[in-house]
Formats: structure tokens, sequence, C-alpha cells
């Protein structure tokens, strides 16, 4: 069987960075999959259904801001990855990872470039990490509401850069980001 892995949120400048890890098996019949990015909410929301009553196994992780300021974002990618594998139910024949790396795994894995648009496992994994992430930002709007989580989901729009420069760093910045570091270095 195998497994399909992709993450979101590497580029936000808040919250954490999820992953998320799916066997969909033979007979899934779930139609629709495609990359997260290029669905819209509403059809990854109903596809997120989908895949969690239709996949053999799924799980999804994260790592903290923490862990991604302390490690960097490739790292903490990665380690949400690798914990996303290690808390599926079944356990796969292969794993096949979105992009360029793979995490340290104890499992016969290989990367796939663009493979959340071309294998159904990883676009079903990309679904559910956006679904998943994007849900907590809908929360961690509700602790900061002057942040804006609501719209951008923490990527670093003009609003969000503003917003930064009015109320200053939250808990949920990603000191390590760039736009987030200077803000800090300059108060």
């Amino acid at each position: 069987m195998i497994c399909g892995v992709d993450e979101a949120g590497r580029g936000p400048l808040a919250g954490p960075v999820f992953a998320a890890a799916v066997i969909l098996g033979g007979s899934h019949g779930i139609t629709g999959l495609a990359d997260s990015k290029k669905l819209s909410a509403r059809q990854r929301d109903a596809l997120a259904v989908k895949i969690r009553q239709g996949a053999v196994a799924w799980a999804v992780a994260s790592a903290s801001v923490e862990e991604i300021d302390n490690l960097n974002i490739l790292q903490a990618t990665l380690l949400a990855m690798q914990r996303a594998v290690e808390a599926l139910t079944s356990a796969p024949t292969e794993v096949l990872v979105d992009g360029l790396f793979c995490p340290r795994i104890a499992l016969p894995a290989r990367a796939v470039v663009r493979g959340d648009s071309s294998v159904a496992e990883i676009s079903a994994a990309s679904i559910l990490a956006k679904t998943a992430r994007d849900a907590l930002m809908l929360e961690l709007h509700a602790q900061f509401p002057d942040y804006g989580f609501d719209r951008h989901k923490g990527y670093p729009t003009a609003a969000h850069l503003e917003a930064l420069r009015v109320h200053g760093v939250s808990a949920v910045h990603r000191r390590s980001f760039a736009p987030v570091r200077s803000l800090l270095s300059d108060a």
C-alpha cells in the first residue's frame, strides 16, 4: 500500500506547519483529488470528509512555531511529516512525499516533485494538511483577532505585515522568519 505525504504552511509568518499522511487503498472511489492549492475551501472541506471516511488510514501532525524557530522550516516540516507517517494505524509498503526531501522514517520513501498534482495519495494528504491548518488558523484568529488570520492564514500579505507593524509580534508568530525577525530587531 502506498502512503502519500504532504505539508501545509511552510510559507506563513505565523502558526505551526502541518503534514498529513494518507493511505487510500485501491478502491477508495474518491473523485476530484488535486493539489489543495488548486481547490476552493469548500471543495477541500468536502474532500477532507471523504478522505477521512474512505481512506485505509490517515494521520495529521504538526511542528510548533518553537520547533520551526529552533530547527528551521525545512527540518520542522520533515518532523511533522515523520510524525504523520508514524501516527498511521496501518503500515504502508512505500511512502511518496511531495517535493524534494523525505522525512527520516523506517520505511521505503521517495520524493515526488509536484506529487500533489500527480499522485492521488499525495493530493489527499495535501488536502488534509491544508484543511487542518486552516482550521487551526481560524482558532488562532479568535485568540489574536488583530492579525486577520481568518483571511490570510498567516501568510505575509500586505494586511498581515501592516497588522504586525501596528500590533507587534504575537506568541504565534515565527520569530526566525525575516519580516518578524526584523520587526523584533527594530523594537
